[in-house]
């Protein structure tokens, strides 16, 4: 084991969980958004999502399970008759639960248990991942009700973070970034990916997390998410890292461009445009503006510097929501009037895609506040130092 990943020491013992207080709280805006944007119930399949909400990890499958929550009162968890006793085991918020048979339709169950609570009729809020099978399944059970997108209620909580989310986003990516960190020390010219995925696995194994790593190399670093052409790495050319890890379920994100020895000037100036257009996106990211704001600042930084118009070398978004999944509502994209509130966490990716030649990308995530985007991890200072 190089010795730059056999001195990682384990983060997990400074994380937290996340408490029942908070879970009641989750519950209870979410009702409040249920009524603010005129819906009478919402139904939550498996999932991040259920498990934001009541701390519920639920295999999914072809049998409809999950739960309905109403403007007042506790969650209805909805779940076949056979897995009734394993829910009752993990259930910590509210009590009732209904089962259905396997020749019985578990979405008339879910349509007699909303007429039991009051929502005969009305709009019924359905979460963005439940699969289209089962909103079907509910809408021809109850035709007297209209479904809708039940994304402004769910993102509406997740895409805002509490201090303890804040916490653990925190130590994800400060797990991420030791791991980065060590394994550069430890890297070789001649190494594969797979070399590299190995020692990010033992990184991330010292610091008792589990994580991923992309790892692309030469001209495949022209594509944003790379190729799945193998690659080793050479002295002198860029290797892009990204992915992260998970802490208690929050996700870690970060991107770091480098080059093994001497890097080109042509790779050193494209390197600082692209700080710059990450500085211009963090100090866009402030409450009262809106998230298209975010990419149309870093944007602007990459034309003016003469890799433009639009999308022709800065080929993606700047940036994504992350906390439970890595990729998460609200998305930093060109357009989009979302508005901006305080403690919303993104990422600040802008990059520069030259075909054939080489790319640089630049992430690091970050929380909203009122002067500005507030990065987890510093900025990476230099293509030959990637951690200073």
């Amino acid at each position: 084991m190089p010795p730059s990943i056999a001195a990682l020491q384990p983060v997990t013992g400074k994380a937290k969980l996340i408490g029942d207080d908070e879970y009641r709280a989750r519950l209870g805006k979410a009702q409040r958004l249920l009524g603010e944007h005129g819906m009478d119930a919402v139904f939550i399949a498996s999932g991040t999502t259920l498990k934001y909400f009541v701390d519920l990890q639920w295999w999914g499958s072809e049998r409809t399970a999950g739960v309905l929550l109403t403007r007042s009162g506790d969650p209805i968890y909805i779940t076949p008759a056979f897995e009734r006793s394993r829910a009752l085991e993990q259930i910590r918020f509210g009590s009732e639960v209904r089962t259905w048979q396997e020749d019985e339709s578990p979405y008339a169950l879910i349509a007699q248990t909303l007429r039991d609570k009051g929502v005969a009729t009305g709009t019924l809020g359905i979460e963005e991942k439940v699969p289209y099978f089962m909103a079907d399944g509910i809408a021809k059970a109850a035709p007297q009700l209209h479904l809708v997108n039940g994304t402004p209620v769910t993102a509406g909580c997740r895409s805002v973070k509490s201090e303890a989310e804040l916490a653990l986003l925190q130590i994800a990516n400060d797990a991420t970034l030791a791991c980065y960190h060590a394994v550069w020390q430890a890297l070789q010219p001649g190494m594969t990916q797979q070399d590299v995925q190995a020692l990010v696995a033992l990184a991330y194994g010292r610091l008792g997390v589990r994580g991923d790593v992309d790892i692309n190399v030469g001209k495949y670093t022209a594509q944003p998410h790379g190729s799945i052409e193998p690659q080793k790495i050479d002295e002198g050319t860029v290797v892009i890292l990204d992915d992260g890890c998970q802490v208690h379920g929050y996700t870690s994100d970060i991107t770091r461009t480098f080059v093994l020895g001497k890097a080109s000037d042509k790779m050193k100036r494209v390197f600082s445009i692209v700080q710059k257009a990450q500085i211009a996106a963090r100090d866009a990211a402030r409450t009262g503006g809106k998230m298209g704001d975010i990419d149309k600042a870093a944007r602007k930084v990459i034309a003016d510097a003469g890799f433009g118009p639009g999308y022709q070398y800065f080929s993606h978004r700047l940036g994504h929501g992350i906390g439970m999944d890595m990729h998460e509502w609200y998305y930093a994209v060109g357009g989009s009037e979302q508005p901006i509130v305080p403690n919303m966490t993104m990422s600040d990716e802008p990059g520069i895609y030259i075909p054939g030649e080489f790319g640089v990308r630049l992430e690091d995530c970050m929380v909203t506040t009122d002067n500005g985007g507030r990065w987890f991890t510093a900025q990476s200072p230099s293509i030959e130092l990637p951690f200073g």
